[in-house]
């Protein structure tokens, strides 16, 4: 049987127009860090071209979207550019990154869905606490809401479908899980994803020149924390005294 390395290193890379101004490059249908790497070393190549125009690049769990300023004259001229990089489909874009520490507090007045995943899960509290903070999860990129982090890695034993339902407004600062992923709301908004916990960090702030503290390809580490500790470090963020715990990990 083929590893998925060698799947990966056979496969074509596929372009395709996606709308008018815009050019979609398509990766194997698995979400999984050698994509993710292979992904972000292409993305920081074209990051780095010469564009006749400006564009915007995005990227997702195993895509990459280029939209330009203005409309494409010719598809196929402009594909044939973009093929002619000839990218390694082998290389990876991060050697190192950084392991983010996220504290957060699992007390049931923030994890107001522990109790249901608990019991339809079959596990106790503390045990679905424990699974989830001994994960390290890659941030495979940021969307839905600005800062907000599509992490992979969730156990199994935690995956719990999304809400009929969806909530009117959830906190910020809540975390969550919502089907086989987990995540956190950077700001107040609407959502369906089951609440487990609050942290007191803030996700996401504009007036910083880098408005996200972490990047795709980083990987983050929940700590669980009382609720006297949640309202300290709140206290620090509110002051702008509160430095995220990180180190950098060499891959």
């Amino acid at each position: 049987m083929l590893k998925f390395n060698d799947i990966l290193n056979d496969f074509e890379l596929t372009y395709k127009p996606f709308g008018e101004r815009s050019i979609l490059i398509e990766w194997p249908n698995n979400i999984s860090e050698e994509v993710l790497g292979n992904v972000l070393f292409h993305k920081d190549k074209l990051e780095n071209f010469s564009f006749e125009e400006k564009v915007y690049i995005k990227h997702g769990y195993n895509s990459i979207l280029i939209t330009y300023d203005i409309g494409i004259d010719n598809f196929y001229d402009e594909i044939s550019t973009l093929k002619s990089l000839e990218i390694d489909n082998k290389s990876n874009s991060k050697s190192t990154y950084k392991l983010w520490k996220i504290p957060v507090c699992y007390d049931l007045e923030f994890g107001i869905d522990l109790q249901e995943l608990s019991h339809e899960n079959g596990l106790n509290i503390s045990e679905i606490i424990q699974l989830h903070i001994k994960t390290k999860y890659t941030i495979y990129f940021l969307g839905f809401l600005p800062g907000f982090l599509y992490l992979g890695g969730l156990n199994k034993k935690l995956h719990f479908p999304r809400k009929k339902s969806p909530r009117l407004k959830i906190d910020k600062g809540s975390v969550a899980i919502g089907g086989s992923q987990t995540g956190i709301y950077p700001n107040e908004s609407p959502g369906g994803w089951n609440i487990i916990g609050k942290t007191p960090l803030n996700l996401f702030d504009a007036k910083h020149q880098n408005p996200c503290f972490a990047d795709a390809g980083d990987k983050i580490q929940f700590v669980s924390i009382t609720k006297n500790e949640y309202s300290e470090i709140l206290c620090k963020v509110e002051n702008d005294e509160y430095n995220c715990e990180s180190e950098v990990i060499n891959g």
